[in-house]
């Protein structure tokens, strides 16, 4: 779309039938539906009753829950393909490969093929695919990727995730609520290994409040259907335990690895890394002439935002705009309840890089927001370098953590400090108070701890 508002004729060539990719089709959309709803459920059945309102009994309708969450994603797929052809852009239904550095040959969906050149670019966004397991097979029945999880007709007795990142807590957190008992099997010894340890530590001890159970230092080995249940044979990293769990269905989240295979890159000589990912330069810009890659399927963090952002500056730096991207400003966010979400470094890395900082953290325990709302968990985390005090690293886990967040990046864009978060005037009582309180505990200024 930005390609053709600088006046570009564009060509979109997408082998699904609905436009938007794995977030909007099988990702980050219909889990956030699935997230808010199932918050809502939690809610309702012990939420409300410190408020004084008693409803009785709460009920699920899963299929009308999930019928929500197709609604919303079909209404915003039809929303891309209006965008599309609202700003000019060709869409075309099918699989390309490369032929030439400059030519696409298409399988169309509708059958037969259809050639392509591009004299300017040929952008790859392909994005990223499941990582599998070994002797693990994704059937989406019993043995489940994302996708498959996102679509169960009723709630299992017990669900087996591997992976402690963001998609097993996430969809963990989804079926937990439900009613599901819930088992996360991870290789590393604690949640989220890329977390600051800190905030990981404080979030994984709101999950297992939650009901969620950890089994950490294990590795899957491997899964067998037996009917309708699924065995799971584990055994600890170190080569010790070796067990198996019998559960109602296993869900695959060890991470996502780009998609190149059948792209016919090495017909056209386009390197890929160790990952299977494709290095690009600053200007997004492959090792082919002609050939330029953005989104999941390059270097850097595996988000949405990130890879539309990749999208938007590639295309302005083909019409001779600034291209650069400082992916140390993208924002993530974990849509568990609470939120965690951060932006910048994390305490570990500052340590490992040698980088003198300080710290301040203020809990929302002391948020008076969060005291009316009812919901003090989790605490803000500021880093800021110890002689500069620019702002290195902001990390919150609690309410609204993933709308939070985003004064922070503003700040770290701007190239800001904690001193200039600690003189910004909040409203009172919010809940974005907590970065101006950590930012004040960091320069030994608090006052409401």
């Amino acid at each position: 779309m930005r390609a053709a508002q600088l006046g570009m004729k564009v060509a979109c060539i997408e082998r699904r039938s609905t436009l938007g990719g794995t977030c909007l089709n099988v990702g980050c959309i219909p889990s956030k539906a699935m997230l808010q709803s199932t918050n809502l459920l939690a809610e309702a059945r012990s939420g409300f009753e410190e408020h004084g309102i008693e409803i009785g009994d709460v009920s699920l309708k899963l299929d009308k829950m999930l019928a929500r969450k197709s609604d919303v994603v079909e209404k915003l797929t039809k929303g891309v393909q209006y965008l599309l052809k609202k700003n000019g852009v060709e869409r075309i239904e099918g699989s390309a490969k490369f032929e030439a550095n400059d030519t696409v040959r298409v399988d169309l969906a509708a059958g037969g093929t259809q050639l392509l050149t591009a004299k300017r670019a040929i952008i790859i966004a392909t994005g990223s695919e499941v990582a599998g397991l070994p002797g693990v097979d994704i059937d989406e029945e019993r043995i489940l990727s994302s996708t498959g999880a996102l679509e169960l007709q009723e709630v299992p007795e017990h669900l087996v995730v591997v992976g402690a990142g963001y998609i097993g807590l996430e969809l963990g957190s989804v079926w937990r609520r439900l009613g599901a008992k819930v088992t996360v099997i991870e290789y590393a010894e604690g949640i989220v290994p890329s977390m600051d340890r800190e905030i990981a530590r404080e979030f994984e001890k709101l999950l297992r409040q939650q009901g969620l159970e950890f089994r950490f230092g294990t590795k899957v080995t491997g899964a067998e259907r037996a009917r309708k249940k699924v065995k799971i044979s584990c055994e600890t990293v170190d080569g010790g335990d070796v067990d198996q769990i019998t559960a109602d269905a296993l869900l695959v989240s060890i991470g996502r690895q780009a998609y190149t295979a059948g792209l016919g890159l090495d017909v056209v000589g386009v390197e890929l890394d160790e990952r299977g990912r494709i290095p690009v330069g600053p200007r997004f810009e492959t090792n082919v002439a002609n050939i330029f890659a953005v989104g999941d399927v390059i270097p850097g963090p595996m988000l949405a935002h990130k890879s539309t952002l990749d999208g938007v500056r590639c295309a302005e730096g083909l019409a001779g705009q600034y291209p650069g991207v400082d992916y140390n400003t993208v924002p993530s966010v974990i849509y568990t309840s609470p939120e965690v979400a951060s932006v910048g470094k994390t305490e570990e890395e500052l340590q490992a890089q040698g980088i003198a900082y300080k710290s301040g953290t203020f809990p929302f325990s002391a948020n008076s927001r969060a005291r009316c709302n009812g919901d003090t968990r989790g605490l803000t985390k500021i880093l800021a370098d110890a002689n500069s005090d620019r702002l290195l690293g902001i990390h919150i886990v609690g309410p609204e953590a993933g709308s939070i967040i985003h004064e922070a990046v503003v700040a770290m864009e701007f190239g800001g400090s904690s001193e200039d978060l600690a003189l910004t005037v909040h409203a009172h009582p919010t809940l974005p108070e907590s970065i101006k309180e950590a930012a004040l505990v960091l320069l030994g200024q608090g006052m409401h701890i």
